[in-house]
């Protein structure tokens, strides 16, 4: 009889780990948003007049944002922060919260173990859910209220983000603010998968950090796997980036749109601009994308860390 319990309790399955719910997740990505917006704006204002910039009126990022603080003010540095905190905060909690859910859905039934390739698809889906419902409208808005050069309320098509967003539905239809949504939700959807997956394996190889073992990481720690998983992306969707602004920031004000879509985009700007063009802004992308996410995961990782350890590390699995 002993003999058979025990060969009966060999052979149940593993016992799955518990797992940080979404909504914390979500959680955790909001506060990070914030923090990350009011750090960086500076250098996401520099970056989308650079890839506007096709008559060469800026020498490079520091040229610009020199430029920028001379000619309008310091204050201009901080152009759009309202949607752009918006943006990240709305962003970062359906990233963190819908990336939670594919991965629920995604992870080994018996074990609760989630393969690279569930990872993968779990960031894809992620950054594409991100891309449609809230990054492009809100980076349209975004990028028209930064490519308005000066301070002076009565020289200025949009006097804020509300304004925009009803001259652009008054003017282009409710779809003009979805503007560029395609390279959006190329460039959001490999960033999303690469980051996640990246943003996992770092913190297993370099802290011995596994979800559900209780470890709260250092900010620092935090920040350097951060920071590291936020490389990649930037260059490998630097096209899908440049042709995002330029969809987004023409209107049809004037006219016939210069770019029909986004390969039209991607083709024209190569015949007139060469290939180059297609990674302009690269330098302060990176010089934005993988400090933001340092930043965002120092406090992420802070929350979901303290939240694993005093709820889950000895909650009834």
């Amino acid at each position: 009889m002993t003999e058979s319990n025990e060969q009966n309790h060999n052979t149940q399955p593993p016992t799955k780990k518990a797992a940080i719910p979404p909504h914390m997740k979500a959680v955790s990505g909001s506060l990070g948003g914030i923090v990350e917006a009011c750090c960086l704006q500076p250098i996401d204002v520099i970056k989308t007049r650079l890839q506007l910039d096709r008559s060469g009126n800026y020498k490079g990022i520091v040229h610009c944002g020199t430029t920028i603080v001379r000619t309008e003010g310091v204050r201009a540095l901080w152009k759009g922060l309202t949607p752009f905190a918006t943006h990240l905060t709305l962003k970062y909690s359906l990233r963190m919260g819908s990336n939670a859910v594919f991965q629920a859905a995604f992870k080994d039934s018996q074990t609760g173990k989630l393969s690279n390739h569930g990872r993968l698809l779990s960031g894809f889906g992620a950054g594409v859910l991100e891309a449609l419902a809230i990054v492009t409208p809100f980076e349209v808005v975004k990028i028209r209220l930064q490519q308005q050069k000066g301070l002076s309320p009565e020289l200025l098509k949009y006097k804020g983000p509300i304004h925009c967003a009803r001259m652009i539905i008054r003017e282009e239809g409710l779809l003009g603010l979805w503007a560029g949504a395609a390279p959006t939700v190329m460039r959001n959807g490999t960033n999303q998968a690469a980051m996640f997956t990246a943003k996992n394996a770092f913190d297993v190889v370099l802290w011995h950090k596994h979800e559900g073992d209780g470890k709260v990481l250092q900010p620092w720690q935090s920040m350097i796997s951060g920071f590291l998983a936020g490389t990649a992306g930037p260059i490998c969707t630097g096209p899908f980036d440049v042709v995002k602004t330029r969809l987004m920031a023409q209107s049809r004000e004037g006219g016939e749109l210069k770019y029909k879509g986004m390969i039209h985009a991607i083709r024209t700007i190569y015949a007139e601009e060469g290939l180059r063009a297609l990674w302009r802004g690269l330098i302060p992308r990176l010089m934005r994308i993988p400090p933001g996410q340092a930043i965002m995961w120092a406090v992420a990782d802070q929350i979901t860390g303290l939240y694993e350890r005093r709820y889950l590390l000895n909650a009834p699995l």
